[in-house]
């Protein structure tokens, strides 16, 4: 441990403790005893919040001074000192009570939960300040002679001031040459950059776009919520397209009047371009993000902003809730329904759910906003428990699109084909007309499953039994539960007949290639976590599409999450039927709420919007529901046949997992479990 990184009292400062007394330490650690015991030597200040180093065993580990009385039997010679107070902000009581509550309420120990809210420990210590440069004392004098580029540079110098070399040689339109030369002549010396804010502060009153009356009547009640300073939950609903962001970015724009901060969840903040553009739009500048693909360093300036209540907007992913705020004011979740903010590694934990709960404890207002609200949020609506605030028409001119089924079992595909002839004719229609088509099927890869057509074998995952995916572009077979990845073999593994395997079902890249015969002449992409692997893939993808360099796209999942592409008119969903099956209570549900928001990108702008859904089963109510557009009816039905049987959300469910290397071991504890 840098000793750097440790902050010493000043002579003056009151203590925080008396000397020899005993404070409680978590570490971050998945340890069951949650806290330990250390001694706090004289001198040294530390109080519940503060991060400090101890000893741990051979080896020294960063904790944080926890609340709670000490174990008085703990004898004092077993007692080990802390070691230092880290220079950083105390960590807060309602983040401290957060940590507690997700611990508790998930069965995990407190300290696997502290390391989420650790996640930069290099943030514990203070940047390195960056050094510049400035005047030297008696340096300009009226005989000095200088060429016309030092000049340049001195010029833009006052006492006092101080710019790094590569800002003046910029600013001067020089090179950094000439800076280092007025260095050599002594005219310029060394000097600590000032430290400049993290992040540029989001401008509440900056122009934004102008609000229909039901979107500035929800605006303004949400604006009442924030400016409360008091804790509640708003749910916000309302057709894809009818303007949910720009409601509650004015309720972010009042926590930043009131000088709180804002955070905002997003389930996919990697591929959210034009979530960012919107509020560049709104506030002016881009907000602070955090998302599991940033860089260490940034990871580690922008915990320490919010910490420090510099960085006023968070945009992130479901760890953001982890971060250190010291004043949150508003807690916004987007499309809350969304599966990816449920955490299955580690701490098990549904952020829409833990999100309430932070709100709760730090006094702030919360706002869940989706078009097709989860059952378990839309019934704490209609019981009271959270408010309700709907919009519901689209904004501007833009109307709703118009849905159809196309039955499998009459409109046939051609033999080893999956577009229909209806869905053929119409995406032939839509490009002829120059407006782009979209095709989605929730499947990556080519085929989900590889069978023999020897023997009938079917190649699976050695790790976990799924069916293996086969990828054809990079000739490999992959799980996409446990990740395992292998070569695409020439024979059976079970019969070893040579060429046997044959791809069965498609996914998207079956898809491309069937698009690829039927129209060659079209602009394609295909959106996929294979294809679309970060921001700079999702924002390039976005403005090929928004620069109508793309005619028709191909997409998983991921073309479901927003996107708004004016010139996007068909939508045809290959295979509705997908996600039906299976024992999952929440498919049908689940089903409704993707195929709605895919639907929800059609027709977004002027020209009207149009949805063909091919299953094999029009009848279904999920099908009936996207038909009519009735989601209100197919939710308060699911919700009538889940009340009987105390069924979530009206009762709850516990997964049981038994894991042994003895396959008979376990199956033996399951049945006595059972």
């Amino acid at each position: 441990m840098a000793e750097a990184r440790r902050k010493s009292p000043a002579p003056n400062q009151p203590l925080g403790v008396a000397s020899g007394t005993r404070v409680r330490v978590m570490l971050p650690l998945p340890l069951e005893a949650g806290t330990y015991d250390y001694r706090v030597p004289e001198g040294m200040r530390a109080e519940p919040g503060h991060f400090v180093v101890v000893p741990l065993g051979p080896r020294e580990a960063i904790g944080v001074v926890w609340d709670g009385e000490p174990d008085p039997a703990l004898p004092a010679r077993r007692l080990k000192n802390v070691q230092a107070v880290l220079d950083a902000p105390p960590m807060t009581e309602s983040l401290r009570r957060f940590v507690e509550w997700v611990g508790a309420y998930t069965v995990t120990p407190p300290g696997a939960v502290l390391r989420m809210a650790m996640s930069a420990p290099a943030a514990l210590e203070p940047a390195p300040a960056k050094a510049g440069w400035q005047l030297a004392p008696g340096a300009i004098r009226e005989d000095l002679r200088l060429t016309p580029a030092r000049r340049a540079v001195l010029d833009l110098l006052g006492p006092g001031d101080v710019r790094s070399g590569s800002d003046l040689a910029e600013a001067a339109g020089v090179s950094p040459g000439v800076v280092r030369g007025l260095a050599d002549a002594g005219i310029l010396v060394p000097a600590l950059l000032p430290k400049g804010a993290a992040f540029p502060l989001p401008d509440p009153d900056h122009p934004g776009p102008t609000l229909a009356a039901d979107q500035a009547a929800a605006a303004e009640a949400l604006r009442a919520k924030v400016a409360a300073h008091a804790f509640g939950v708003t749910l916000l609903t309302g057709v894809t397209g009818s303007g949910k962001t720009e409601v509650y970015l004015d309720a972010v724009a009042q926590a930043l009047r009131e000088g709180r901060q804002a955070l905002v969840l997003l389930p996919e903040i990697a591929l959210s371009a034009q979530w960012l553009e919107r509020f560049r739009r709104r506030f002016g500048v881009d907000p602070a993000l955090w998302h599991s693909e940033l860089s260490s360093r940034t990871r580690r300036d922008t915990w320490r902003a919010v910490a420090e209540g510099e960085a006023p907007v968070v945009v992130g992913a479901r760890s953001a809730l982890f971060l250190p705020f010291p004043d949150l004011g508003l807690l916004v979740v987007d499309e809350e329904h969304e599966t990816a903010f449920k955490q299955e590694d580690g701490v098990i934990y549904h952020a829409r759910d833990m999100a309430v709960v932070r709100a709760r404890l730090a006094q702030a207002a919360c706002v869940l906003v989706s078009a097709t609200p989860s059952l378990e949020t839309l019934t704490n609506a209609e019981t009271g428990r959270y408010d309700h605030l709907h919009l519901k028409e689209r904004h501007g001119s833009a109307g709703l699109p118009a849905v159809e089924t196309i039955d499998l079992r009459r409109d046939t595909p051609e033999r080893g084909r999956f577009l229909s002839p209806k869905l053929i004719e119409a995406v032939k229609d839509t490009l002829a007309r120059g407006e782009q088509a979209m095709l989605f099927l929730n499947r990556r890869g080519y085929a989900p499953l590889t069978l023999c057509r020897a023997c009938g074998h079917r190649l699976r995952c050695p790790n976990c039994t799924s069916w293996l995916v086969e990828h054809r572009a990079q000739r490999r077979l992959q799980c996409h539960h446990c990740g395992h990845a292998e070569p695409l073999p020439r024979f059976c593994p079970e019969c070893n007949a040579e060429g046997s395997l044959t791809p069965v079902g498609p996914g998207v890249e079956r898809v491309l290639e069937e698009v690829e015969a039927l129209f060659p002449d079209a602009r394609r992409i295909v959106m996929a976590s294979d294809t679309i692997p970060g921001p700079a893939a999702a924002t390039a993808a976005a403005e090929a599409i928004a620069a109508r360099q793309v005619d028709l796209i191909i997409g998983t999942q991921i073309v479901a999450k927003g996107w708004h592409f004016p010139h996007l008119t068909l939508v045809g969903v290959v295979d509705a039927d997908l996600g039906l099956a299976g024992g999952d209570l929440r498919a049908a549900e689940r089903t409704l709420q993707l195929l709605h928001q895919v639907s929800g990108r059609a027709g977004r702008a002027e020209a009207p919007g149009k949805v063909l859904l091919q299953t094999f089963s029009p009848d279904h109510p999920v099908m009936r529901a996207l038909v009519s557009g009735d989601v209100a009816a197919f939710m308060a039905e699911e919700a009538a046949g889940r009340r009987p049987g105390h069924w979530p959300p009206f009762g709850r469910l516990a997964a049981l997992i038994v894991s042994s290397e003895d396959e008979q071991e376990a199956d033996r504890a399951a049945r006595d479990l059972g």
